[in-house]
């Protein structure tokens, strides 16, 4: 197999479509037919931009080093110690003030003990800010919070998947701010409680009540599925306290936990649950950022390997990035 033919990229667009254009002072000059800028590569400030170029595209896209190797000409050797190099420090973070933000919060877990909360503006589709913990604790969230107070961050809303830690934080924080619960979340514990196939009357009318919650999108349908709610409950309120003895432990329980369970967890979210209803700028869930999570371990899963401290600042290059992107976008 050959050696491969290293290539040309413009240092201002990251183009490749580059072509000869003359000799200046005995070195080859070349111009980019995509933004017209000519450049001489011997260059070292162009060198190091060009080889930050490719460590973005390694970051962001799914390419592992051999591939970029193969594109980009350099030796896959030479593009370790690149990235090594990168990898060992993470890139300066500086929170935007921005008005009115509707602010998605929440965590992703990398193992037991360290998770990732990221703090996402849902109008820019970007990245407020981040921390690394060792769980959803909510004193540091609250000082997180403190901080976009002192830089006099307005928040308009807060949507969370309702975890208890977060929730406390903001009511702490910003006691008076709309608080939104993700549906999804409430749709899907409940669900997951409930089963497919329940086996019990009661089971099966509150886990058609539970599907609907998704599909509210009027303050019609809010009402609608509110008394259908209070109609059930008052149809089942016993079945639902009723207790037994369990078999194994000896203890009075209840019979239909599981049920109960769902009850309870939709009517302790049943205050910050429609409050989109009321503002449409409100996010009624948080799958924008439950997908953003699913496409950063998408690229650190082809990147495996790392060590904890470059998995760390990969995440932190990837969120950088990320955001670069989206400004690039607007």
């Amino acid at each position: 197999m050959g050696k491969n033919k290293q290539r040309k990229r413009c240092p201002k667009c990251g183009s490749i479509s580059v072509i000869r254009w003359g000799v200046q002072c005995g070195h080859q000059r070349y111009i980019c037919t995509n933004c017209k800028t000519s450049y001489t590569p011997r260059r070292r400030d162009v060198s190091t931009t060009n080889r930050f170029v490719w460590f973005r595209k390694w970051v962001l896209g799914k390419q592992t080093i051999t591939d970029i190797s193969r594109e980009s000409g350099y030796s896959e050797r030479q593009l370790r110690r690149w990235y090594d190099e990168y990898l060992d420090k993470a890139p300066e973070w500086v929170v935007q003030r921005r008005k009115g933000v509707h602010l998605l919060i929440d965590g992703t877990w990398f193992d037991r003990d360290h998770c990732l909360i990221v703090y996402r503006d849902n109008d820019s589709k970007s990245t407020l800010y981040y921390r690394f913990a060792a769980g959803e604790d909510e004193y540091e969230i609250i000082k997180d919070l403190q901080v976009f107070k002192r830089l006099r961050l307005s928040i308009s809303s807060f949507t969370t998947d309702g975890a208890e830690p977060i929730v406390r934080a903001i009511k702490y924080a910003y006691p008076h701010t709309t608080r939104q619960r993700c549906v999804v979340h409430i749709e899907r514990e409940c669900l997951a409680w409930l089963t497919q196939h329940p086996r019990t009357a009661a089971g099966i009318t509150l886990r058609r009540l539970v599907c609907m919650i998704c599909k509210i999108e009027t303050k019609n349908d809010k009402l609608y599925w509110m008394k259908e709610l209070a109609k059930w409950y008052d149809e089942y309120e016993e079945f639902i306290k009723e207790k037994s003895v369990n078999k194994e432990t000896g203890e009075l329980t209840y019979t239909h936990d599981n049920i109960r369970r769902a009850y309870i967890h939709i009517h302790r979210a049943l205050p910050d649950m429609f409050k989109f209803l009321d503002n449409p700028l409100v996010p009624h869930n948080t799958n924008g950022l439950e997908s953003f999570f699913g496409h950063l371990k998408d690229n650190l899963r082809v990147h495996r390997g790392l060590s904890v401290e470059h998995r760390d600042n990969f995440v932190k290059w990837y969120l950088y990035f990320a955001n670069e992107k989206k400004k690039a976008a607007r």
